[in-house]
């Protein structure tokens, strides 16, 4: 049988990886700093010395299987190389079509589209889709569906009104001791569930000029409450090393800023990003933490593995921050498989987020009661350490609200009455008046 090859568009890099505005020093693209070795990754480079053999970037099987088939002739060196990810992610009809059986509905909602988030996958991260299943998790988190066009009750384009909170562009300041930095506004792959749709991927994308940064890092600068700066995007890890470098370094300046942390998905829909140059780099500006987006356990390759070791070995704490999304990962079982998942590759489940009503995403929101269900299910049949904190990020500006199961289930006189696990009734002692020596003991005790 004739191998196919898909024809895939150049496109052009984005602002991130341009060299306008870049701070000074000297920059040399990855792919012309060093030749590669064959089938090795970005961590072994050739020397007048002879090879510096780094730790070899592992291909999955799965993946393996979709080069061949649609990339056959792209060494394993360009596949690894993150610029050519990014250079050659997936963004139009003609290609996806190539890989996927696309369904009536995504074929409609590709060719009619013209809103504001377009369609971006990397070919990594396409070769998990399944070609044959549009209900596929992945695939449904990533494909365009019609129903994105359907604005529902409640749903608006910065529902939690971010702009609203933002002192200067690009930063926002709802919390008294933490900022939000918006590096960017563009990802290497775009969320069909997006919170910020509203300024990435379209004309209205939020471009990583400095001129706007350093307006931001003045700004925190002169808030001496800050001590917690977030940088997210888009995704500030598709941003070349020596730009995330230059945000770093001046926020290490600040005296007050005691911790900086990464918001990201690269680690999950572009794993060759994570190179020991750049966890070189990170370690530099500890304390240095990160929160990756991961979805489903299906996003657990080797690749991801990989990235994530690396990480971890760098000294980076890792979060994980799930959005609890209809269809894809409304389960108990489906969201056990994910944690301990992430606890293997040294990744802490950090939040389990309701999904924001974004304008088009009715199709993805679940009720309230399912994400209390999954916490209720997880909760005394896993470790702690694999149960994230459900959390409602209140519409209007009004922040991250927990929401749990109910364990207190109320008082009998001078003992408070818990709720376990498995639902059975205990007594703990809680007199009143809060004298705990003279608290009566519970008949039968």
């Amino acid at each position: 049988m004739k191998k196919k090859f898909v024809v895939i568009e150049d496109s052009e890099p984005p602002d991130s990886l341009r060299q306008a505005e870049e701070p000074p020093g000297r920059h040399r693209h990855p792919a012309t700093a060093a030749p590669f070795l064959p089938g090795l990754g970005r961590a072994d480079i050739q020397t007048k010395h002879g090879p510096v053999i780094g730790r070899r970037f592992p291909i999955g099987s799965r993946t393996r299987f979709f080069m061949k088939r649609f990339y056959p002739q792209v060494s394993l060196s360009e596949w690894n190389d993150w610029r050519w990810q990014l250079r050659y992610r997936v963004r139009k009809l003609e290609v996806i079509e190539k890989m996927l059986r696309l369904s009536p509905d995504e074929r409609q909602a590709l060719s009619d589209y013209h809103e504001h988030l377009p369609l971006s996958v990397t070919p990594y991260y396409a070769s998990l889709l399944d070609e044959r299943d549009p209900n596929q998790p992945l695939r449904r988190s990533m494909i365009p569906v019609t129903a994105e066009r359907l604005h529902g009750a409640g749903e608006s384009d910065d529902p939690l009104h971010e702009d609203a909170d933002s002192p200067v562009p690009g930063l926002v300041h709802r919390y008294p001791d933490r900022v939000l930095f918006l590096t960017t506004g563009f990802c290497s792959a775009y969320c069909r569930y997006c919170t910020r749709s509203r300024m990435v991927g379209g004309e209205a994308t939020l471009t990583p000029a400095l001129s706007r940064w350093e307006k931001a890092v003045e700004y925190i600068k002169a808030s001496p409450q800050v001590r917690d700066v977030v940088i997210s995007g888009g995704d500030p890890l598709t941003m070349a090393d020596e730009r995330l470098e230059w945000l770093l370094s001046r926020l290490r300046k600040i005296p007050h800023v005691e911790i900086v942390r990464l918001g990201t998905k690269v680690p999950v829909v572009l794993p060759q990003r994570i190179t020991s140059s750049l966890t070189r780099m990170l370690r530099k500006y500890h304390p240095l933490w990160m929160s990756i987006h991961f979805t489903h356990p299906d996003e657990m390759t080797r690749e991801v593995t990989e990235a994530c070791s690396r990480l971890a070995d760098a000294g980076i704490p890792m979060g994980s921050q799930t959005v609890l999304l209809a269809g894809i990962n409304d389960s108990v079982d489906i969201m056990r498989r994910l944690v301990h998942g992430l606890l293997k590759v040294r990744v802490k489940p950090y939040y389990l987020y309701q999904c924001d009503p974004i304008s088009g995403s009715s199709h993805f929101r679940t009720p309230v009661e399912k994400g209390i269900e999954i916490i209720q299910g997880l909760r005394g049949h896993t470790s702690g350490y694999a149960i994230p904190t459900y959390v409602i990020d209140a519409p209007g500006g009004g922040g991250k609200v927990p929401i749990s199961p109910q364990y207190s289930v109320g008082r009998d006189g001078d003992y408070l009455l818990l709720r376990n696990y498995e639902g059975g009734l205990y007594r703990y002692p809680d007199p009143l008046n809060g004298d705990a020596q003279n608290c009566p003991v519970w008949p039968g005790a």
